[in-house]
Order: C-alpha cells, then structure tokens, then sequence
C-alpha cells in the first residue's frame, strides 16, 4: 500500500489505524499530517488521542499544549487539553484548562450567540 502524502490524506490514515487499534503508528501519520500542513487543527486532535490511546499521557499533554497554542480561542482545544492533562493525572491543572474552555464558550455565545457560536 502506498502511504499518503498530502495532509489531508495522513489525516483520514490516520483516523483509520486509530479506528484499527493501532495508536502508536497512527500517532506517525498525524505527525505526519502536521508535517504537511501544520495548521491541520483535525490532525493535532488525532495526535492528541492516538498518544493517549498509545499509553503516551504526557506527549498527549504537550501535543494539546501545541494545539492550544494555534488555536488559542477554541474551546475544544483547551478541552482536549483538559482530557489530555486529566489523562497524566495533573488533575488541578486539567480543571484550570476546562474551565478555560468553558470561558471561550461563553465568549463565543455572547459575541454570536447560542445557535452560531455556541455548543448548544
């Protein structure tokens, strides 16, 4: 099998092996997929899953600090970042980030409201 080049492709491989169960080298083609595009916010959320389904809490942690710091304003961000650091077991640390994101969630809602901007 030829291994995909463009971002978008590693992406959806690597959506593929972490269905599969295979964390550890879907982890590679998420990094491989931010190699190709780093802005790729889809595939910095895979990498942050598949390292924390690889047994990786702690490179899980920082792949969400990397993300956090692209995508300051997103609350799924600062979640993930909160399920990554919960994950680590750096519990006041993970409520700090959630409570972050809930804060950009409401910012959202109150600047397009709830329809547009918000979860609900």
């Amino acid at each position: 099998m030829t291994e995909p080049r463009d971002a978008d492709a590693l992406f959806k491989h690597g959506l593929d092996l972490l269905a599969a169960g295979s964390a550890a080298e879907a982890a590679r083609a998420f990094r491989a997929a931010i190699a190709a595009d780093q802005d790729h916010v889809d595939a910095h959320h895979g990498l942050i899953r598949a390292l924390r389904d690889a047994g990786q809490p702690n490179h899980s942690v920082a792949a969400a600090m990397a993300l956090t710091t692209l995508t300051p304003d997103d609350p799924l961000a600062h979640t993930a970042l909160s399920i990554a650091l919960q994950h680590a077991g750096h519990i006041p640390q993970a409520e700090t980030a959630a409570a972050r994101a809930r804060v950009l969630e409401w910012k959202a809602e109150l600047r397009f409201g709830p329809e547009e901007g918000g979860s609900k």
